[in-house]
């Protein structure tokens, strides 16, 4: 099936942006920068969460002065009956013993889980969060992109409205320049005159104010991307109809929500899993030196250990009250899935009902202005020829100008409800318009 491409097209517009680059702007402004923050923060919980399963190993240096001699590494009994025997024997040159009041030591000890079932859990719930976070950031790119294409279709309505004014301005002129000469010859009277200068007071009045309209617009663009325009930015909805254009297969908004909720699960199992045993292998070794209490001479010991904990939780009230928050939170992100899937259901079916309508008001328009345009020629006559009233003839004037305003009007809507059908469904906006 070929693709009809639906054109805003407005008269003597130049484009000096186009939409691709607004959009890659977005992707690099800081308004997109914080989103990927979270993305990377969230990352890095992760790793923090891995980094349990690492062993943990320690250097250590101390010193400790004691009130009476004390041990530097513990003493078999033999050995102690020995150096005490010795000590006897010889009075004069007693060995040294490993007993000393000041102390000083060195060396390193690590310790490491061998199975801890909550760590895996907790650990594919960061890769949950870390999902919701890429989700999200995905849907606040999309959000933007959506307010950045709404923003230009509301410029390019605005910047249309300009050219229609100008137009009628032009049409004003023309007529003033007709009854300015009527007054001075005597054959209309002045207030008719007064009345022409006060319509194009009318159409100076509205261009300033959709100026100023279009600083706003202008401002919401530079927010989001940095980038100030001069004029609207050209784009196009490439479709084969209103029905193809949104792919409805599902809800991506909610992506997010639900991988949050998916890690909110896996945390009800890691509090869980907490209070399963857990097996944890550590060791030890320590390099002793201090002068024996019993000679003065230097003494050295060397002494480590390693060895397995198994720890296994009989009573851990933090650990159930633990449990009953994270049930809690689950059930509270279930309500606001929910919540937000309801909204958004009725948000959709509305916009989609609407999409039909907003056709055919642009087919209704577009007749009733070429409508209005012979109306107005035929008015123009009449109003030369003294047959119809000033008020009369401006007022086809104004109904022409307000039907080219309702047509581009709907036009934004149009691109507006089909940039938030594109939000709510997560479709990618820059494949829809070009």
């Amino acid at each position: 099936m070929k693709k009809i491409v639906l054109l805003l097209v407005v008269p003597f517009v130049m484009y000096a942006h186009t939409l691709p680059e607004l959009f890659d702007a977005l992707k690099h402004h800081s308004q997109t920068k914080s989103d990927e923050m979270l993305v990377k923060k969230s990352a890095v919980q992760e790793d923090l969460v891995y980094s349990n399963l690492y062993p943990k190993v320690n250097l250590f240096g101390s010193y400790d002065n004691y009130s009476t001699p004390t041990g530097m590494v513990p003493v078999p009994p033999d050995t102690l009956v020995k150096l005490v025997t010795d000590g006897h024997l010889y009075p004069n040159n007693p060995p040294a013993q490993p007993f000393s009041y000041n102390i000083y030591r060195a060396g390193a000890n690590f310790s490491m889980p061998i199975f801890v079932k909550s760590i895996y859990t907790t650990a594919d719930k960061a890769k949950a969060m870390q999902k919701s976070a890429e989700a999200k950031k995905n849907i606040n790119i999309l959000q933007n992109e959506a307010l950045i294409v709404g923003v230009n279709a509301n410029y390019i309505y605005l910047n249309a409205m300009l050219q229609a004014l100008h137009i009628k301005e032009k049409s004003l002129q023309e007529t003033k320049n007709t009854i300015q000469i009527k007054v001075n010859n005597g054959r209309s009277p002045a207030s008719a005159l007064y009345k022409i200068n006060d319509a194009l007071n009318q159409v100076a009045i509205a261009k300033n104010n959709i100026k100023l309209e279009e600083k706003k617009l202008i401002s919401s663009v530079q927010t989001l991307t940095g980038i100030v325009l001069d004029a609207p930015v050209a784009m196009h909805l490439v479709a084969p109809s209103n029905k193809d254009t949104i792919n409805k297969s599902s809800m991506g908004s909610l992506k997010p929500l639900r991988e949050k909720l998916r890690a909110d699960r896996l945390g009800i199992r890691a509090e869980k899993e907490k209070l399963y045993p857990s097996l944890f292998a550590h060791g030890n070794y320590t390099f002793s030196q201090a002068k024996a209490y019993n000679n003065g001479h230097d003494v050295n010991e060397k002494y480590g250990n390693i060895g397995l904990v198994l720890n296994i939780p009989l009573l851990a009230m933090d650990n159930y009250a633990g449990i009953k928050l994270s049930k809690i939170q689950l059930r509270s992100g279930e309500i606001e899935l929910q919540k937000l899937t309801d909204e958004l259901s009725s948000q959709a079916k509305s916009l989609e009902d609407s999409l039909p309508l907003l056709d055919n008001s642009l087919t209704l328009y577009t007749h009733s202005i070429a409508d209005k345009q012979k109306l107005l020629k035929i008015a123009k006559v009449n109003y030369f020829l003294g047959r119809m009233t000033t008020e009369d003839y401006l007022l086809y004037e104004n109904e022409l100008v307000n039907a080219k305003a309702n047509l581009y009007k709907v036009k934004a809507q149009k691109f507006q409800t089909l940039m938030k059908l594109a939000v709510i469904y997560a479709n990618n906006i820059e494949e829809m318009v070009r």
